[in-house]
């Protein structure tokens, strides 16, 4: 839809295009894009930092290995799958380009992005505590951290997270696993099956009336100053970030071993649906570190929840959401129902997206059942977004290098549900 057929409406120090406030799919170019080297220059992270971040992972590869079955040598990876030619036809409308999956949905121990960050999260506040024990020591092989003192120490702390669902098990799995002590906190609305998976694991689940941004105010308010707790900030940390970061470093890895050049004149495009912005947010970050402006980030959001299209348009002075612009925050991708979009991201790489798209739920659905039969890949219906969002793009902004470009489809979530609920989003379509 042309984003001009309503009029806007001005929010914060900017503009909301009619059609977002009418719940109606557009296709938002960012005109806040910078060029990547300006962006990366005034963040406040790093290349070194990604690299610390790949390294730590490393470290706690032999404890992975031995606590998850499905892990290459203890990493957490997914693989880089491309697209049969009728599907990639469909989503490039007939025109040339190529068609990649970053299968996320079937990532290990997690089956979903959420692992990047948040079982990332849950090791370095392990491996802190650790050191400030003094059970670190020169040699020592992360495994180590499965038994004995360490195990006697994580049972002592507590990790807690507000989350709609697949943070919360991230967290809640290697938090388990650790011996940790694990409270998450969700919004009333949240999945039933979500919340009992996490019962099941020796998770406490608090559940809260209001929604998602609600249930982490409450969580972080309930943990501040807890000296025997770590709170999993979703919309503030940066150890979440970072996590998220150096997934670039295997998606770099993978298209080089495929013989796919990313440069000016071959650009990646990247689908990454959005929520609170932090996976999507780190993983463009540690992109435009790699690629610079050969990495086109396309953020993808439900017409109801455009959280961050709504926060970028407003400008970064203060948080907007989307209640503001007249939305309800009501979708079949509960993992993508927030109403605020982290500031931290925002800011962070709002300078670096290229595009928001937003679809509606009935999208969902159909590129559901469309992987599935087609591809034989198990989704959730936010993890279908980006396919929906792939070929509203190419059909609207109509990119000039769109010949040349590389389009890769970032999955988040779908193997661990339940038959039920993927035969119930089937039915839908």
């Amino acid at each position: 839809m042309d984003v001009t057929a309503l009029p806007p409406e001005t929010l914060g120090n900017g503009v909301i295009p009619g059609p977002v406030r009418q719940a109606e799919p557009v296709v938002w170019r960012n005109p806040h894009r910078r060029d990547a080297a300006s962006v990366l220059a005034a963040s406040a992270f790093s290349e070194a930092d990604m690299r610390g971040a790949e390294a730590r992972w490393r470290r706690f590869d032999p404890l992975l290995a031995r606590l998850f079955d499905g892990t290459e040598d203890g990493r957490i990876d997914s693989s880089l799958l491309p697209i049969g030619p009728d599907l990639a036809r469909t989503l490039l409308g007939g025109g040339a380009g190529s068609v990649w999956v970053k299968a996320d949905h079937d990532l290990p121990v997690t089956g979903c992005i959420k692992a990047r960050g948040g079982v990332y999260e849950v090791l370095t506040y392990a491996e802190t505590l650790a050191a400030a024990a003094g059970l670190l020591r020169p040699g020592l092989s992360y495994a180590a951290f499965a038994s004995g003192a360490f195990r006697d120490l994580f049972a002592q702390h507590t990790v807690a997270v507000g989350s709609t669902g697949n943070l919360g098990f991230s967290v809640g799995v290697m938090g388990r696993a650790l011996g940790f002590q694990v409270e998450v906190h969700m919004s009333h609305d949240a999945k039933a099956w979500k919340k009992e998976r996490l019962r099941q694991l020796g998770a406490r689940v608090v559940e809260h009336p209001g929604d998602y941004g609600l249930a982490v105010a409450a969580a972080r308010d309930a943990f501040r100053d807890r000296d025997d707790a770590h709170f999993v900030d979703d919309e503030d940390s940066v150890d979440l970030f970072l996590g998220y970061a150096a997934a670039a470093l295997d998606l770099q890895r993978q298209l080089a071993s495929a013989g796919i050049a990313v440069d000016a004149a071959h650009p990646l495009y990247v689908y990454l649906p959005c929520g609170v912005g932090g996976a999507p947010g780190g993983v463009s970050f540690g992109l435009a570190l790699i690629f610079g402006d050969a990495v086109r980030p396309v953020f993808v959001e439900p017409v109801a929840s455009p959280c961050m299209l709504v926060q970028l348009a407003a400008g970064l002075d203060r948080p907007v959401s989307v209640y503001e612009a007249g939305l309800d925050n009501r979708t079949a991708a509960d993992g993508l129902a927030v109403a605020s979009a982290s500031m931290l991201v925002a800011r962070t790489v709002g300078g670096l997206i290229d595009a928001v798209v937003t679809v509606p739920d009935a999208d969902l659905f159909v590129w559901l059942k469309a992987l599935w039969t087609g591809a034989g890949m198990r989704l959730e219906p936010s993890a279908a977004s980006g396919f929906a969002a792939l070929a509203r793009f190419l059909t609207e902004a109509t990119p000039p290098d769109g010949a040349s470009a590389t389009h890769v489809v970032w999955t988040t979530g779908g193997a661990h549900l339940p038959d039920a609920e993927f035969n119930a989003a089937l039915a839908r379509a």
